[in-house]
């Protein structure tokens, strides 16, 4: 983006109502499951551990995320991160091991009682959505689908 795109009136109300949107829209997702077990949070981490499980076969980097990464992504501190992890750890979701590559961190990771709650939630939360998206016409569910794409590459860019 060229410095002339980030000071277009028009690119910036977009910037604006899009994030607010999505802003909206977490809050009102996180809400989906209230009466569940597991807290947004304690969700989140646990789908973040997903994606790391055991390292791969063949992979040489180790399984589990550090600490530090858990709370860079929930724009929380160590310590809070921490106490989340504290928790999965008793509940037996989550499991914390030395980190191979630096003795002096942890890498936390998911427990098959932590995938099985993960399912769950997903199961139930998705139930929940696919109840309101039944209720949009078929060209918003179109437009909806459509837009998924644009979200992923504006995600992959935002994590680069």
């Amino acid at each position: 983006m060229s410095a002339n795109d980030s000071a277009d009136p028009g690119l910036l109300a977009l910037a604006q109502d899009f994030r607010e949107a999505l802003r909206h829209s977490i809050y009102l997702v996180r809400r989906l499951d209230a009466d569940g077990e597991l807290s947004a949070a304690q969700l989140s981490t646990l789908k973040m551990l997903m994606d790391t499980g055991p390292a791969a076969a063949g992979s040489t980097s180790p399984g589990g995320v550090r600490v530090g990464e858990i709370a860079r992504n929930l724009g929380v501190k160590v310590p809070s991160a921490t106490e989340q992890i504290i928790k999965l750890e008793r509940a037996g979701l989550a499991r914390r091991e030395p980190d191979p590559e630096d003795s002096r961190a942890v890498r936390v990771t998911l427990t098959e009682a932590g995938l099985a709650a993960v399912a769950s939630a997903n199961e139930r939360r998705n139930a929940v959505m696919a109840g309101v998206l039944s209720s949009l016409s078929d060209d918003d569910r179109a437009a909806l689908a459509a837009a998924l794409p644009v979200i992923g590459r504006i995600n992959a860019t935002l994590q680069a």
